[in-house]
């Protein structure tokens, strides 16, 4: 495909992604089936691949050319996006349960998936892969859907990541021990075992090398860069791309690269600002990706193993909740959690799709297999969607027929022991006043949440701290604004504070705003702002002290 016919290419998918990514809220299903759907329509009805997918099938390769690149550096920042997730101080309160959890259901999935595959018919190098991507479930799809419902924080939330975080480590190794055995025509036993070796010696320098400079190296570099959005993106973006290429010097998979440099950037105070700012990116590239995977199954394939695909997928749908439950139970949790979290993690993930992408070009499974795990993809992630979106509705129902009895979790509501961030104030802008009222109205009792795009500013404040800009409504939602008793703008930044302002009032917020310069007055006021700040030196104390007689802080 000449030049034109790519750009031409590319511009009917983005086209076509604009389109499925309206349907998909509409109908609340997640992207990525849609994605997958939509390369299947273009490809049987249009014609839009037939060049590329011929060549494709000649070389036993999924995509060829300018899309397989582009492709590639989707996978690329999606394995850096969920290394990104990798905090160890976000799941530390469920790290336990997470593990136990993580890898019970791995060697559950991976032991009863190669036996149903092999009573399926499958030979035993098939029903490996497909026992491997039955495992994992998808950290993206429920990452999206969870956040979309405003339960990414709650405790199943965490647990639920936890699991995909444990799961992670497991598709590293699994595409650690991919790289180390090469294609199949050079598989000879001594040559297998030295390339395994040197696959995992090269994953064990890179991971020793991300964690050490996650330590030693990053903090303060990135806590400048932090202080703006574009510097911030691009050097984690070349500091993705320094262990891609790093990787591939070591024969490794450049995923594999990608996913520890966002371990190790996982670790930063500015991480949750950095994913914020990587995902948009990340988006485009992964609607090529599906879209090229779902425009190179082979249609013929799928249908002829229609039947493998709705008995694999089942034991996907009811199989990973039934050992989820049962192992979160004996770990103490009460039956809802139990129940919202299976259910959460009822799917395959996107990395299933890569791990097959991977055989397939190696040459160690064939086409029909990646279309099997494809439509086994498409089942569970479209059917757990909606388990998710109606999953305390659906806890009910199934409470009531009292079938979660025969896995003797404890009749509690563990979300009760949860301390949700309530009540709170909210102040942007850590330079001097807000740093002052932050710590004037922390001594008073409240529970402050102090905002910065700047993680040297809050250094050293007694009370919470969040790294990210106001700007962006995701910070306003993980600040948890619509909760708060205030919120306060201590910046000297005229469009923020007014889209701040703005926020506060459609959520119902008191606001204290700072007006310095006269010439702004006339604009907080048409929003009607509560409380105008209007003194550099007085007005952190003139502040508190009219909090104080409206009754919204303490004495």
């Amino acid at each position: 495909m000449g030049d034109i016919g790519l750009l031409q290419t590319i511009g009917i998918m983005i086209v076509a992604a604009a389109i499925v990514v309206m349907i998909a809220r509409r109908l609340n299903v997640p992207t990525i089936v849609l994605y997958i759907l939509t390369g299947l329509v273009l490809a049987s009805f249009f014609g839009l691949f037939g060049a590329e997918a011929d060549l494709a099938a000649e070389e036993g390769e999924l995509i060829e050319g300018g899309l397989g690149t582009i492709a590639e550096v989707g996978i690329v920042l999606l394995l850096f996006l969920v290394g990104l997730e990798l905090s160890l101080e976000k799941i530390k309160d469920v790290g336990k349960v997470a593990v136990l959890a993580g890898l019970g259901q791995v060697v559950f999935t991976a032991a009863f998936g190669f036996v149903l595959a092999f009573l399926l018919q499958f030979t035993v190098m098939e029903s490996i892969f497909i026992a491997t991507a039955l495992t994992f479930s998808s950290t993206v799809v429920v990452v999206k859907l969870l956040d979309q419902k405003k339960e990414l924080s709650s405790l199943y939330g965490r647990i639920a990541v936890g699991i995909f975080l444990v799961q992670d480590l497991v598709v590293i190794v699994a595409l650690t021990f991919l790289a180390g055995l090469g294609r199949q025509e050079e598989m000879e036993a001594g040559a297998m075992i030295w390339g395994l070796v040197k696959a995992f010696i090269g994953m064990g320098i890179l991971l020793a090398v991300a964690m050490l400079a996650s330590k030693y190296v990053l903090v303060k570099p990135f806590n400048w860069a932090a202080r703006s959005s574009e510097t911030l993106l691009i050097w984690s973006i070349c500091w993705c791309f320094g262990f891609v290429i790093a990787a591939e010097l070591m024969n490794l998979s450049p995923e594999i690269g990608a996913f520890l440099a966002g371990v190790s950037l996982a670790q930063l105070g500015c991480a949750e600002d950095l994913r914020r700012r990587v995902h948009p990116l990340m988006n485009f590239f992964i609607a090529i990706f599906f879209i090229s995977l779902g425009a190179h199954m082979e249609f013929g394939d799928a249908k002829d193993y229609l039947f493998e695909s709705i008995v694999l997928a089942l034991f996907v749908l009811i199989g990973n909740p039934f050992i989820f439950m049962w192992i979160i139970a004996r770990c103490g949790y009460g039956e809802k959690t139990c129940f919202m979290t299976s259910v959460t993690v009822a799917q395959i993930s996107e990395f299933s799709f890569i791990f097959a992408t991977m055989g397939l070009t190696a040459g160690l499974i064939s086409q029909s297999v990646l279309s099997v795990i494809t439509v086994v993809g498409l089942i569970t992630i479209g059917v757990s969607a909606y388990m998710i979106y109606y999953n305390h509705g659906l806890y009910e129902i199934v409470r009531k027929l009292g079938l979660l009895k025969i896995f003797k979790a404890k009749d509690i509501d563990d979300e009760d022991r949860e301390v949700p961030l309530r009540d709170h104030i909210v102040i942007v802008g850590m330079n001097a006043l807000g740093r002052d009222l932050a710590r004037r109205l922390h001594e008073r009792g409240e529970t402050v949440l102090a905002i910065d795009v700047d993680a040297k500013k809050l250094e050293g404040l007694p009370c919470r701290t969040m790294l990210g800009n106001v700007e962006y409504h995701a910070v306003i939602e993980e600040a948890a604004l619509e909760h708060a008793k205030l919120g306060i703008s201590a910046l000297h930044i005229e469009e923020t504070n007014i889209l701040f302002a703005y926020h506060c009032k459609k959520l119902g917020v008191p606001a204290a705003i700072h007006a310095f310069d006269g010439s702004v007055f006339a604009d907080l006021r048409k929003l009607n702002v509560d409380f105008l700040i209007d003194s550099k030196a007085q007005g952190s104390t003139k502040l508190v002290v009219r909090l104080q007689e409206e009754g919204l802080v303490g004495s």
